[in-house]
């Protein structure tokens, strides 16, 4: 297998020189990595073993398995104790300073790591990668669209797929078979400590007030403890919202987009609060260009709310969370994130999803999430699906 057969060198090489250009800005010789997302940024594949990128000259990839892969920076080997050993032969000077993903990976992998690199300074990686893969090469935003041409085709078929008297749980399946069938991978990587998610977050009614112990936007108390989010068995009402935030992962890249049901009629409040969500991302994808602070961004959406008498339901009832937007590529949650106390400042090409929800008690979550691209003209949208809420009937 050629090594660069998935992915042209010439879009590596764009990936690897935006890496060295930061690795020299933070005083760093070399990085070394070990984390699949961006063993799968540097690469074009995730392969089992390591990722050697200096500061000047050719990145080498030191691998475990698969078998097979062919290059002249293909190195095989069985466990990282070899690899200064297979540096020094093919010329490479021992880093002085070598960064490691220290937010990612894990204490004891870290510690092999400093042992066989005895003699180098320890520098953190993780976010010079976060920042590197947060502004989308001209190929990256290509498979995005790609992924939220697919992703708006799933969500045009789910008033055909309800039934009468379903579960959330039994939509939800239909909804991840038509998306496997469309050709979504199935796979949602996500940044962080404790961040876990199936396939798809679809909230039925009051189950979307149900707190969870993870960093999402919305809820809902899952089917067992051992992932306490999303679906948890309720039957779908009449009276009732229903939230569908559903795996958009058909590239490798991919779009995050959340769309509601209605099963009959759903208080004025909720469709006020419904509207209101759409007014935020109208008056953000005007804003948001780059150099716009993300926490401005932020503060404009709460301007927003207020104004609609609104607060009490923003972000959750019960729990509420601290965001209302966060970039998207190869994992769900990247740069930049739109917060209050966010220092992140819009770029050009960054890739971001805005999901301004609300909760009402009676009725459920309601509110849209869209992905987005910033452009010099503001946010050009690629989840290009209907926003008023939908009727299931």
């Amino acid at each position: 297998m050629e090594l660069y057969a998935l992915t042209p060198i010439e879009e590596i090489s764009r990936r690897i020189s935006k890496i060295q250009s930061m690795i020299v800005a933070h005083g760093i010789d070399a990085i070394l990595i070990t984390d699949n997302t961006n063993i799968y940024y540097t690469l074009g594949r995730v392969i089992s073993g390591w990722v050697y990128i200096p500061a000047k000259g050719n990145p080498i990839y030191f691998v475990r398995r698969p078998e097979g892969l062919k290059g002249d920076n293909v190195c095989y080997i069985h466990k990282p104790e070899l690899i200064p050993a297979e540096l020094s032969s093919r010329g490479y000077t021992l880093p002085g300073t070598l960064g490691l993903e220290l937010a990612v990976t894990s204490y004891l992998t870290i510690e092999r790591l400093k042992a066989v690199f005895p003699e180098c300074a320890i520098a953190d990686a993780s976010k010079i990668m976060r920042e590197a893969r947060a502004v989308k090469t001209d190929l990256e935003l290509k498979m995005l669209r790609q992924s939220g041409i697919k992703h708006a085709r799933v969500y045009s078929r789910i008033p055909h797929i309800f039934r009468p008297g379903m579960t959330d749980i039994e939509l939800q399946i239909e909804i991840e078979r038509i998306s496997r069938l469309e050709g979504c991978l199935g796979q949602f990587r996500i940044s962080g400590d404790s961040m876990e998610l199936f396939m798809a977050n679809v909230l039925a009614g009051d189950n979307a007030d149900n707190p969870t112990p993870y960093d999402f936007a919305m809820g809902g108390a899952g089917l067992d403890p051992s992932l306490p989010v999303g679906a948890d068995g309720s039957i779908i009402k009449p009276g009732m919202s229903v939230m569908v935030d559903a795996n958009g992962n058909f590239t490798g890249y991919m779009t995050d987009m959340t769309r509601v049901f209605s099963y009959g009629n759903i208080s004025e409040e909720a469709t006020r609060a419904h509207r209101c969500s759409i007014d935020i991302c109208r008056e953000l994808e005007k804003m948001g260009r780059p150099g716009t602070k993300a926490s401005d961004m932020y503060e404009k959406a709460i301007e927003t709310v207020k104004a609609a008498g609104l607060e009490r339901h923003f972000m959750g009832y019960t729990q509420k969370a601290g965001f209302i937007g966060h970039g998207v590529g190869i994992e769900i949650n990247e740069l930049p994130v739109i917060a209050p106390r966010s220092r992140d400042i819009l770029q050009e090409n960054n890739v971001l999803a805005l999901e301004p929800k609300f909760v009402v008690p009676g009725v459920g979550a309601v509110g849209i999430e869209n992905t987005y691209i910033v452009t010099s003209g503001g946010l050009e949208r690629i989840t290009d699906s209907p926003e008023d809420i939908i009727s299931l009937e």
